[in-house]
């Protein structure tokens, strides 16, 4: 275990990490699945610790979701991984190129693996990247959030139990030892966190010419279309932006509807709250804020809203306040009549805040969307096949759900990442296994060699041949 290293010290223990993993020589197969089934045995092993853990680093944070986000869906992924890496890992053979020759494409590690994850959810953006990494025989070195410091250093302490450092490394630190590791001459990097600090990775990553998977975020829509049911879409939507308080990079962060929907989704937006979130204050199923400069920032993007002229709505529940700085906890709000002038629509919001927007058809959604940078994720709600279709063909984002919010990221078979501003590279399954392998092209000649005898001077009783080839 490294858990709070100098600047200086980061780089000999990545050195040692890369030789350590060169002299040992690829992992087989049953190491592989070992190391995969050594993380989930600790996150199942743990799994209550490192819940309270979260909670204590929120101000308060619900045992259920953490229960349901951070342990049982990461431990998913580490087995999915850990059932097919037998499979993933086998060269490809490909047909003969020439008589008697033979191409393969091997998958081979990339060699150690920098991780640099956030704080919203701690457990699965360490360990969810750590299922490809581990599957495709690298080692790896996590630089856990320090906006979560009960997590981190309980994550430091339970990975020396179960790992080698050799095998899986922690660091711990502040800002700054977290600039000086995304500096390191890793031989890969995974960056979660927000579009302004990963330009700063990859800035430092290119100084070592190192290969980033970026994931980020940005604002993710939501358009509901004119045949869409407005209460359903309403329920769905803020179902995700009412779970972690909406601090999730795949959060809707803005829906847009059709004229004269307004009142129909705030209607439909208390009668979830009323079923969901009766109380809040005091409801151990909603999480707080993260932080008060994140509290702070919340609450200023309102304030800008409502001084710019937007209507906006609270759903906290009738005898309760909007929000609470000793709890951090801020109810969901919708924000409404908002224009592109407002915070709240030019960044990207990371709580339970929604605005929401009219647009007169879905030709102008489409081309506000497109006007923006793109999203991890876009979401869309209709039941016609040609809306459903008109709207994958003519937007791009990481991902696209259908008349639902944030169900793909659970589906191992699917890639996970970004596009353009939210993100560079996806991984989840054997997305992630190939997002850290290296395919290796392998050629055996023939004993002849004659696939390469055309390069062997003289030329000229070959150039006739040639263009003869060349002709037909």
């Amino acid at each position: 275990m490294h858990p709070h290293p100098q600047t200086e010290d980061l780089r000999s223990i990545l050195k040692a990490m890369q030789q350590r993993h060169i002299a040992a020589g690829p992992a087989d197969g049953a190491l592989r699945r070992d190391r995969l089934l050594r993380a989930a045995r600790l996150l199942r092993e743990h799994r209550n610790e490192l819940a309270h853990a979260m909670s204590a680093d929120f101000g308060h944070r619900s045992i259920y979701q953490s229960l349901a986000a951070d342990i049982a869906t990461t431990l998913g992924m580490l087995n999915y991984a850990a059932q097919h890496v037998q499979e993933w890992m086998q060269a490809e053979t490909l047909p003969a190129p020439a008589p008697g020759m033979t191409a393969r494409i091997e998958r081979q590690p990339l060699g150690v693996v920098g991780i640099i994850s956030p704080w919203n959810f701690p457990i699965n953006l360490a360990f969810g990247p750590l299922a490809g990494v581990l599957a495709a025989g690298n080692a790896a070195l996590l630089k856990p959030s320090e906006l979560t410091p009960h997590t981190s250093e309980l994550l430091a302490e339970l990975i020396a139990r179960y790992f080698d450092p050799m095998e899986l490394g922690v660091v711990l630190g502040d800002a700054s030892i977290g600039a000086a590791f995304s500096g390191l001459p890793f031989d890969h990097l995974i960056f979660t966190g927000s579009t302004t600090v990963g330009r700063h990775v990859m800035r430092a990553a290119a100084e070592n010419l190192v290969p980033v998977t970026l994931e980020l975020g940005g604002k993710s829509p939501v358009l509901v279309s004119a045949d869409a049911d407005i209460g359903l879409a309403t329920a769905r939507t803020l179902t995700v932006k009412t779970f972690n308080a909406g601090q999730i990079c795949l959060a809707p962060d803005y829906m847009i509807v059709p004229p004269g929907q307004q009142a129909g989704l705030e209607q439909a937006a208390r009668a979830l709250m009323a079923e969901a979130y009766p109380s809040l204050q005091s409801n151990p199923d909603y999480t707080s804020i993260i932080t008060q400069k994140h509290y702070e920032r919340l609450l200023g993007l309102l304030e800008d809203a409502a001084q710019k002229g937007a209507r906006i709505v609270s759903l906290a529940p009738s005898d309760e306040a909007a929000h609470d700085p000793v709890s951090r906890k801020i109810a969901p709000h919708l924000v409404f009549d908002v224009t592109d002038d407002m915070k709240i629509m030019q960044e990207e919001i990371f709580g339970p805040l929604l605005p929401v927007m009219v647009c007169a058809s879905a030709e102008e959604a489409v081309a506000y969307i497109n006007a923006h940078p793109r999203p991890l994720a876009a979401y869309y709600f209709g039941d016609t096949q040609e809306g459903q279709a008109h709207f994958a063909s003519r937007t791009t984002s990481g991902a696209l759900v259908i008349n639902d919010i944030m169900s793909h990221v659970s589906i191992e078979t699917l890639p996970f990442g970004g596009v353009g501003a939210s993100g560079i590279g996806a991984y989840h399954g054997i997305h992630g296994f190939m997002r850290f392998t290296h395919n290796k092209a392998v050629v055996l000649q023939s004993p002849d060699g004659a696939s390469n005898l055309r390069l062997r001077a003289p030329y000229a009783s070959k150039l006739a041949a040639l263009e003869s080839a060349l002709s037909a």
